[in-house]
C-alpha cells in the first residue's frame, strides 16, 4: 500500500467505525449543546489525543515486535477476523434497518449517557468516552496493530498516512453531528444512513480479505 491507499483506506474504516452510535456520539453531542460547535470539535479532539498517543506507543514501544514477520503476520490474521466480524454487525443492523442514527440518540441519552461528562471539559470528556469504550480497545489491539505493523513497512510516513486518514474521518462524521446538533434538525435520513454503513460494510468485507492474504503471506515466508 502506498501513501494514497494508506491514507484512503484509514479513511474508510474509520469512518465506517465513526457512524456507529456509541459513547462518544454521545458525549459529542452533549458537549455541542453546551457549549456550541467548539464543544464538539474539541471532544473530537480528546479523542484524536489518545489514538496519537497509543500510535506512537506502537512506533517506538512496540516498532521491533511489529517489524517482526510472524508477529505482524498474526496481528493480521486478527486484524482480518475483527474487521469481518465489524463488517457482519454493520450490513446486519442496516439490512434489518436497526441502525438509525436518531433512535440510537435518544436511547443512550434516556439511559443518562453523556451526562457526567458534560461536568467535564470537551477535550477530557472526548478521551474519558473513548478510553471506556471496550470496542475501541479491541479495535486497537487487533485492526489497528495490523495497520501500524504493515505502515511500519513504509516508514513513518505511512504511519502518519494512517493517523491522519483514520483522525480524519472522526473530525469529518463528528462535525456533520455537531452542526446538526447546531442547526437543530437532523441532517441525514435513516434510509441514506442505511445505505451508508452497508457500503462501508461492503469496504470492510473486502480489507478483511487483504488483511487475510497479507498475514498468511507473511506467516508463510
Amino acid at each position: 500500500m502506498d501513501f494514497g491507499s494508506t491514507f484512503i483506506s484509514s479513511f474508510l474504516v474509520g469512518l465506517s467505525g465513526a457512524m456507529m452510535p456509541g459513547s462518544l456520539l454521545i458525549v459529542n453531542v452533549n458537549e455541542t449543546s453546551r457549549r456550541g460547535l467548539a464543544g464538539g470539535v474539541l471532544c473530537v479532539t480528546g479523542h484524536a489525543a489518545l489514538e496519537l498517543v497509543v500510535v506512537v506507543g506502537f512506533v517506538f514501544g512496540l516498532g521491533d515486535v511489529l517489524a517482526r514477520r510472524d508477529v505482524a503476520g498474526a496481528i493480521g490474521l486478527a486484524g482480518s477476523a475483527m474487521l469481518l466480524w465489524m463488517a457482519c454487525g454493520i450490513i446486519r443492523d442496516a439490512w434489518r434497518g436497526e441502525a438509525s442514527l436518531r433512535a440510537s440518540e435518544a436511547s443512550l441519552d434516556a439511559r443518562g449517557a453523556g451526562r457526567p461528562a458534560g461536568r467535564l471539559g470537551p477535550v477530557v470528556a472526548g478521551g474519558l468516552a473513548t478510553i471506556s469504550n471496550a470496542y475501541w480497545t479491541l479495535w486497537w489491539a487487533t485492526v489497528g496493530a495490523a495497520y501500524v505493523a504493515l505502515a511500519l513497512r513504509g516508514g513513518l510516513g505511512m504511519v502518519g498516512a494512517f493517523y491522519l486518514g483514520h483522525i480524519g474521518s472522526d473530525f469529518l462524521w463528528y462535525l456533520l453531528v455537531s452542526l446538526a446538533v447546531v442547526a437543530g434538525r437532523q441532517f441525514i435520513s435513516d434510509r441514506v444512513y442505511r445505505n451508508l454503513l452497508l457500503a462501508c460494510g461492503v469496504f470492510l468485507v473486502g480489507l478483511a480479505g487483504y488483511f487475510l492474504w497479507t498475514g498468511a503471506t507473511m506467516i508463510g515466508r
